[in-house]
């Protein structure tokens, strides 16, 4: 009955909140980008706090510094939007269902939300120009690369060709790994907004859950593919430049070539350009499997510390057994204890 009462007193909490958003969101994009940026911000933020949510993020992380390029993080809720912009507002790319739930639809489109209609080719390329022009002109986005939503105890598929905006105007990407947790650290699925389940009853799931912490792990691609990336990016770049030349002055430039021969050759640069846009999805998916592996590693296998470490709590391998059957005085003959126990030696 108490859990019931809590969860009613948020619900009241949220509704005034979204009220209030959507009065910001009524001269939002008329705004200035500095105080769109802090609005949503403090308004993600505000939001967290009704949940009573909090965000765990090292204070080192390079994702604070965060001003551009392209955020790539698996998926779990609704609730990942607000989580990422809490800590750097952005824009993302989310399917075009988003745009018809009730309330929260019209706040993600007028935070200026990227919307896509799945199974659409020519919408897809439409958002890819979008989303190139956006990432050259210094924005930062975020895409869920999964297309759909899981529990968060495993990384879906990720679909390549959400990456080849990236490769296009030679931006950098930031794998980021998102885990939902309780108190304990225990993966917690109570923000999981999968299956069937309806957007209300998952908000009245996290509204009657006492307290939940969302994880964020920066998870950075390995050199040789930011490599790949600069060198695709940088191809990509001098196409770019090639087509800002004129009408007018590329004809003026045949007309004063003396002679021109014309070569054709069968090359598959689709096939090149869709090899490094799968390498970098491959890439980015298994950084962000292996920041959730390592993070569900050290929740079950915590360090121990020297108060713990006794033979008790040891393995039966770390005791040294004696084979010395004197009949001397018994001794301490423990092995000294290290500074921190590593679990799997």
């Amino acid at each position: 009955m108490f859990r019931r009462t809590v969860a009613l007193f948020r619900a009241a909490r949220t509704a005034l909140h979204i009220a209030w958003g959507l009065i910001l969101a009524t001269i939002y994009p008329w705004l200035n980008a500095n105080l769109r940026r802090r609005i949503l911000q403090n308004w993600s933020t505000g939001l967290l706090a009704i949940f009573n949510v909090s965000v765990l993020l090292a204070d080192d992380d390079p994702l604070h510094s965060l001003r551009n390029g392209l955020l790539v993080t698996n998926h779990i809720s609704w609730l990942d939007v607000f989580v990422l912009n809490a800590i750097v507002p952005m824009r993302f790319v989310a399917k075009a269902e988003v745009r018809r739930w009730p309330l929260i639809g019209w706040l993600c489109a007028r935070a200026q939300t990227l919307f896509l209609e799945r199974g659409k080719a020519r919408d897809a390329a439409r958002l890819n120009v979008h989303l190139v022009q956006s990432l050259r002109s210094g924005e930062c986005l975020a895409i869920f690369p999964e297309g759909t939503t899981t529990d968060g105890s495993a990384v879906g598929h990720f679909h390549a060709s959400l990456f080849q905006p990236a490769l296009d105007a030679a931006a950098a990407v930031f794998p980021v790994a998102i885990r939902y947790q309780d108190e304990q650290g225990n993966r917690s699925k109570a923000a999981a907004y999968i299956e069937e389940i309806s957007f209300g009853s998952s908000m009245w799931a996290i509204l009657c859950t006492p307290a939940l912490q969302v994880r964020l792990i920066a998870a950075p691609l390995a050199e040789a593919d930011a490599r790949d990336r600069r060198e695709q990016g940088n191809r990509s770049k001098a196409a770019a430049y090639i087509e800002e030349i004129s009408f007018g002055s590329s004809m003026w430039a045949i007309l004063c070539t003396p002679a021109l021969h014309v070569r054709l050759i069968a090359a598959p640069l689709a096939e090149a350009d869709a090899r490094d846009r799968r390498s970098l999805c491959r890439a980015a998916r298994h950084a962000i499997a292996a920041a959730l592996h390592s993070a569900d590693s050290s929740n079950f296998h915590p360090a121990l510390t020297r108060v713990q470490y006794t033979d008790a709590n040891l393995r039966a391998s770390s005791t040294p057994e004696s084979t010395d059957v004197r009949t001397d005085p018994p001794t301490d003959c423990r092995v000294p204890a290290p500074a921190q126990f590593q679990p799997g030696t």
